[in-house]
C-alpha cells in the first residue's frame, strides 16, 4: 500500500454500488487545479503540485484495487513550459522525487511504468529517470500506468504523420495501405487499449491538447474538485456516473 489511511468504511459502502465487472479497462486523468488549489490556502504553487502527486499515488492504488488495467495522466504539457521558470524547474524535479522513491514500490505492485511525449526534449537527469523506471518495470503484467511529459496531442499527430509519409518514401507501406489500425501504431500510445474515461478536475471542460486521436469515442467526466482534494469518494463517483452511460460507439443499443 502507498497510503494506509484509508477510508475503508466509505470504501466499503460505495463498493457494493460498483459493478466489479464494468470498471472502465484505461482512465485518462487530467490532474487540473493545484495551483488554484494552493492559492486558496496561501500557499506557493509548488506546495499544490506536491499535493497533486500524493492525490495521483493514492488515485493510482484505489485504480489497481478497482482491476483498471491502465491509467494514463497528463502530467507537462508541451505549452507548460510558458509558465513560470520556478514552477516548470520544479515541474521537472518532482517526477524524479516520486520515481526514486516510489519506483521499488511500484515494482513490487507489479506497475508496468509508461512515459509518452518528447522524451528527448526534457532534461538528462530526468530521462535517465525514466529510462530506469521503464527497464525495471518492464518485465511486470499488472496496471499500465503511463505518465504523458511534453505531450502534445497536436505534436504527437504531426509526428506520426511524418513517419507515415517516411514509410511511403521508403515503400514500407502505400498509401492504399494505411488504415486506421495501421496510422495508430505511429502514436505515442501505440500498444494501451483504448481509454475508455476521461476524467478532468477543478471545473475546466476541454481536453487541452491531450489524446485528441485517443479520446474518439471515450466517456468525459468533469468535476469541480481540485486535484489535490481527488480522493477515494471522488474516485467511486467518476466510476459509478461511467457506469450509468450507455455507450453506444455510433450505433443503436437497446432502442
Amino acid at each position: 500500500m502507498f497510503f494506509k489511511n484509508r477510508n475503508k468504511k466509505l470504501k466499503r459502502e460505495m463498493l457494493t454500488q460498483i459493478d466489479r465487472g464494468d470498471v472502465p479497462g484505461h482512465i485518462a486523468f487530467i490532474m487540473d487545479g493545484n495551483g488554484r488549489w494552493a492559492k486558496k490556502k496561501g500557499l506557493p504553487r509548488t506546495a499544490g503540485h506536491m499535493e497533486g502527486g500524493k492525490a495521483l499515488l493514492k488515485t493510482l492504488e484505489e485504480c489497481m484495487e478497482l482491476g483498471i488495467k491502465a491509467v494514463t495522466v497528463y502530467a507537462f504539457s508541451t505549452e507548460n513550459w510558458k509558465r513560470p521558470k520556478e514552477e516548470v524547474e520544479y515541474l521537472m524535479a518532482l517526477p524524479r522525487k516520486y520515481i526514486n522513491k516510489y519506483l521499488p514500490m511500484l515494482k513490487e505492485r507489479n506497475v508496468v511504468m509508461n512515459f509518452i511525449g518528447n522524451i528527448e526534449a526534457l532534461p538528462e537527469p530526468l530521462q535517465n529517470d525514466i529510462a530506469k523506471s521503464i527497464e525495471e518495470t518492464k518485465d511486470n503484467n499488472g496496471i499500465v500506468f503511463t505518465i504523458a511529459i511534453n505531450y502534445g496531442s497536436q505534436d504527437e499527430l504531426l509526428a506520426a504523420t511524418k513517419l507515415i509519409c517516411q514509410d511511403v518514401k521508403d515503400d514500407i507501406v502505400s498509401i492504399t495501405d494505411i488504415n486506421q489500425d495501421y496510422f495508430e501504431t505511429k502514436l505515442f500510445t501505440n500498444g494501451l487499449p483504448p481509454v475508455d474515461l476521461l476524467v478532468r478536475t477543478s471545473g475546466e471542460v476541454r481536453v487541452s491538447n491531450f489524446l485528441l486521436w485517443q479520446l474518439a469515442y471515450t466517456e468525459f467526466h468533469f468535476t469541480d474538485t481540485l486535484w489535490p482534494d481527488f480522493n477515494q469518494e471522488e474516485l467511486y463517483k467518476t466510476i459509478l456516473d461511467y457506469q450509468n452511460r450507455q455507450r453506444r460507439y455510433g450505433g443503436l443499443k437497446g432502442e
